[in-house]
This record gives structure tokens, sequence and C-alpha cells, in this order.
């Protein structure tokens, strides 16, 4: 009799997305996902800590960000194969978005590895749907780059005809509107969304220079999504 050694069977990656401001928008999916998991890799282990003690979740976390990942995803990759399974979280709203996670997902894909994302919280598409602009078509810019390659990124946008939107910290929108303004003509419609999911949630719908009139009078606080009309 021969005894024949199966090689273990590999775990799966999770995605899973964590509110990007009410709490309640944590899927019963995810907390289970969370409870049930080997390991949970975190964008910040402290700010996922709080996040995990409330719904008590009692889970390891290891640190993975955009400054590590490229040297953590091979021991994690590792690990999958070995059968743990692993769940992927962000600060806040699914990871990839604008945030880590696209690098272990390719590296998990590669090696053979089963990767599942789950449907949850993410900024912008809430943002879209209520900006009363068309949402059947759009393009997803994220953050603008800071500085270098930031004017000539807007200026390859002047003719998109879906509708566009972008990120941005309460430090810069006035400069992004007033960039936009100067790009697509201030009587282009957009919608600015701040605080997403959160107690002082807010939209200002109308033009460019009415958005730019009401920002300046009235200091920009909290995380933004710009949804701007199409050509």
């Amino acid at each position: 009799m021969y005894l024949v050694t199966l090689p273990p069977k590999m775990g799966i990656l999770y995605i899973v997305p964590t509110p990007v401001g009410n709490l309640e928008d944590m899927t019963l999916r995810a907390i289970r996902v969370l409870k049930e998991a080997d390991l949970v890799l975190a964008e910040d282990t402290r700010t996922s800590g709080v996040l995990l003690k409330h719904f008590q979740i009692q889970q390891h976390l290891i640190s993975h960000h955009k400054f590590n990942e490229h040297g953590t995803s091979a021991n994690v990759v590792e690990r999958l194969k070995a059968g743990q399974t692993v769940a992927l979280i962000s600060d806040a709203g699914t990871p990839g978005i604008s945030d880590p996670g696209f690098f272990l997902v390719r590296e998990a894909v590669r090696a053979g590895i089963e990767v599942q994302t789950l449907p949850g919280a993410t900024a912008f598409v809430p943002a879209l749907v209520s900006s009363g602009l068309p949402c059947d078509r759009f393009c997803f810019e994220g953050f603008l780059p800071q500085k270098k390659g930031r004017q000539s990124k807007i200026e390859s946008l002047r003719d998109e005809e879906r509708t566009m939107i972008f990120y941005e910290s309460p430090y810069r929108v006035i400069k992004t509107l007033q960039q936009f303004s100067d790009v697509f003509g201030p009587d282009r419609q957009v919608s600015v969304c701040r605080e997403i999911s959160k107690v002082h949630e807010e939209s200002i719908r109308g033009t460019l220079a009415e958005a730019i009139a009401h920002f300046t009078d009235h200091e920009p606080r909290g995380e933004f999504v710009i949804v701007l009309a199409g050509k």
C-alpha cells in the first residue's frame, strides 16, 4: 500500500469593505468573515482595532499598507497556499479603491489563490448616485496628482463625456474646483459631497462657480468626493 500525500487545500483571500462613516454600514457577512479568518490584514492596526473591538471580533491583526505591501505580500501568499484564510481591510471603505489592496490581490491571483471581494461601503458610489448627475456611465479618477502631472491630468479630461468622480482633501478642494473651472468652465455642473455616511454629511450641488463661492465662505472640512458632469 502506498500512501499519497495530497497538497494542502489553498485558503481564500477575502477583500472586506469597512464603514466609511456610520458603523451600521458594516455588513453581517463582513463581520462573519472577519471572525472566521485566520489572519486580518489592516492598513492601520490601531484604527482597525477599534472597529473590530466594536463588533467583538478577536483576531490577530497584521499591518499591511502602501509602504510595506511589497514586503508583506509574499508571506501572506505563502500563508494562503498553506490553507489559511486571510481577510484584508482598509481604514475605511473597500480595499483597492484609493487604498492598498491591488498588489496583494494581483499576487494572490498569480498564485492561483481564490479571491473573494465582499460588497460593501465605498464613498464614491453614494456620492455619485445622490449627485443628480448621470450615473449610468462614469469614470472614477480618485485622487489627482498633488503636484507633477496634476494640470495635464485635468487637461486630459477636457473632452470626457462621462460623469467624473474625484477624491479630495479639505486642504485642496477649493484649488481643485478652481482648476476644474479654468478647464471645464465655471458653469459646469458639480456635486461636492463631504463626510459621506457621517453625522455632518453634506452635498453642495450647482455650478463650479457656485461651489467655489460656497467653500470660500464656509471652510472645507472632512473628506470630499467631487462628482463633475461630463462634457
